[in-house]
C-alpha cells in the first residue's frame, strides 16, 4: 500500500467513522501497516478491501479500532505538563479546600495505557499534596480500547515512555523490574481505570480538571469534536480547568469554556 492509496482511502472511510482524515497526518506510517496487514489477511488489495468493506458491514468495527492511536507517554508536552504541575493543581486543590470539599477529582479522557493518568498523580504528590495533606486525590482514566487499559493497570513501562517526565520525578514514582519501570504503589493510590468510549458518553462528574489531549482534537471531524467538548464542559466543576495538547484547537463555538492559556481552558463560573 502506496502513501497516495493510504490517504485516498481515509478521505473516503474517516468521515464515515466521525474522524478527520488530516489528523492522521503524522501517524500515516502506522495506519498504512496495520491496513495493509489486514489486507493481506483478507486476500485483498486497497480498493477490494473498500468494496469489501461495503459488503461487510461489521467490519467497520474492525477499522474504527484500527485508527485508534494509542501513543503516550509520561509528561507529554512538557511545557503543558509543567504549566498544569505547577499552577493548575495547586490552584484547584485550593478551590477544593476553600469550598470545603474532601478531594480532587481529575479525568484522564482517552488515557491509553496510563501514562497520562500516573504522571498527574505523580506531580500531584510530589509537589501538591505536602501542601494539601487532608485532600484526597482521584484520578479516573478513560479509553475504549480493552488493551491498552490493561497495560495502564499493570503500571509497567519501557524506558522510553519516562523520558520527557524531569529525573525528579522519575527517582521518586518508579521501581525497575528488569527492562521495565513500574510506579510505585504509593502513586497508584486513588488512581484507576475503566472503559468508556469519548464519542458516546462521559463519566460522572463533577471533575476538577480533564485531560483530554492528542486525541478529541486531532482526530474526531467537526461536529464530533464540537459534541465532545460540549461534553467536556458539562463534566467540569464551574471554575475547572480543560486542558488538551499541544497544536489543538477547541472548536470556535465551544459554549461554555473561555481561553486562558496555550492548552488550557476554563469552564465559565456560575453568575
Amino acid at each position: 500500500m502506496t502513501d497516495r492509496e493510504l490517504v485516498a482511502f481515509l478521505a473516503l472511510a474517516a468521515p464515515r467513522l466521525g474522524l478527520r482524515a488530516a489528523g492522521f497526518r503524522r501517524v500515516r506510517a502506522t495506519l498504512r501497516k496495520r491496513l495493509a496487514r489486514r489486507s493481506r489477511e483478507l486476500g485483498l488489495d486497497m480498493s477490494g478491501y473498500a468494496r469489501y468493506l461495503d459488503a461487510h458491514p461489521e467490519e467497520w468495527g474492525w477499522l474504527d479500532a484500527c485508527c485508534r492511536i494509542t501513543i503516550s507517554r509520561f509528561g507529554r508536552d512538557a511545557p503543558v505538563f509543567a504549566e498544569l504541575v505547577a499552577r493548575v493543581l495547586p490552584e484547584q486543590a485550593a478551590a477544593a479546600r476553600a469550598e470545603g470539599r474532601g478531594r480532587l477529582r481529575i479525568w484522564s479522557a482517552g488515557c491509553a495505557s496510563g501514562e497520562e493518568a500516573y504522571a498527574v498523580a505523580i506531580g500531584y504528590r510530589a509537589r501538591v499534596a505536602p501542601l494539601e495533606p487532608r485532600l484526597e486525590l482521584e484520578v479516573l482514566g478513560t479509553d475504549v480500547e480493552p488493551a491498552v487499559l490493561a497495560r495502564a493497570a499493570r503500571g509497567g513501562y519501557p524506558a522510553g515512555c519516562l523520558r520527557e517526565l524531569p529525573e525528579a520525578l522519575r527517582a521518586l514514582a518508579f521501581e525497575r523490574r528488569g527492562r521495565e519501570w513500574f510506579v510505585l504503589q504509593s502513586f497508584r493510590v486513588g488512581v484507576r481505570f475503566e472503559r468508556s468510549d469519548l464519542r458516546a458518553q462521559a463519566p460522572d462528574g463533577p471533575f476538577d480538571v480533564v485531560l483530554c489531549r492528542n486525541v478529541a482534537f486531532t482526530y474526531f471531524e467537526d461536529a464530533l469534536q464540537l459534541r465532545v467538548a460540549q461534553v467536556l464542559a458539562s463534566a467540569l466543576r464551574p471554575g475547572g480547568l480543560l486542558v488538551i495538547g499541544a497544536g489543538e484547537a477547541l472548536p470556535r463555538s465551544s459554549l461554555g469554556l473561555l481561553p486562558e492559556a496555550p492548552c488550557f481552558y476554563r469552564r465559565a463560573p456560575e453568575v
